[in-house]
């Protein structure tokens, strides 16, 4: 089932002894557009201190999706590793994380999740060590790529307001994007295998479609829908 993650923004987390905050942000992998980690703001039970948690210790929504529960108890989380959340999460700062919890290190496996296509606990393996400070780990906050660009190749198509994030493989499926004047303002989905690069510095997301690319998608899937496009 597919979530706008701006209706994720602010739910609550229950470990197994109680709740520990909520989620303030997500860090995604913009290669594989994997959501790696979640970002808590945990208010006054720690201080206003945040933490990441991955996804390998979630264990599905309740109430409603008004809870998202973790497979932890507080004591594990009140001793994880510090790591200031507004700067970037270096390797170093995920190998930490991943040995202190014995998450898989997903890097270090050709698969998504290192084991699969889905986030799960598996037993402590020895993660690898090396000199790659200044590797970049492709994380980016979804927060902060909210209000970029979307550059067609024959212009601006809009800009992104959400991601619809898978939330049993936390896999992003598309890129939300309120559409510009040409499409009357109008929401559109774009799908990460479309995009070419993000520009970081530039604050844009360059897709491999044109206007009409969208506008032919939009119409197919109003025919498949059955509903007459007015």
């Amino acid at each position: 089932m597919l979530k706008n993650i701006n209706d994720i923004y602010g739910t609550q987390l229950a470990a197994r002894d109680g709740f520990i905050g909520q989620v303030k942000d997500f860090y995604f992998d913009d290669e594989s557009w994997a959501v790696r980690y979640l970002i808590v703001e945990t208010g006054s039970w720690l201080t206003g201190r945040q933490v990441l948690l991955s996804p390998n210790a979630f264990h599905g929504f309740c109430a409603k999706g008004e809870v998202l529960k973790v497979d932890l108890i507080k004591e594990q989380i009140e001793n994880s590793p510090s790591i200031e959340t507004h700067l970037p999460v270096t390797r170093q700062h995920e190998r930490d994380y991943h040995q202190y919890y014995n998450w898989p290190a997903y890097w270090e496996t050709s698969g998504i999740w290192g084991i699969g296509g889905i986030p799960v606990m598996t037993p402590p393996v020895e993660i690898k060590t090396g000199p790659d400070s200044e590797e970049d780990t492709h994380l980016r906050s979804t927060r902060a790529v909210t209000g970029y660009e979307i550059v067609a190749t024959d212009g601006a198509l809009g800009r992104v307001t959400g991601f619809m994030v898978d939330h049993i493989s936390w896999l992003i499926a598309d890129l939300v994007v309120e559409a510009g004047h040409w499409y009357s303002g109008k929401e559109i989905l774009v799908s990460p295998a479309s995009v070419l690069g993000i520009n970081y510095g530039e604050s844009e997301v360059s897709v491999k479609l044109t206007r009409a690319d969208i506008e032919r998608t939009r119409e197919d899937e109003v025919a498949r829908s059955g509903f007459v496009n007015c």
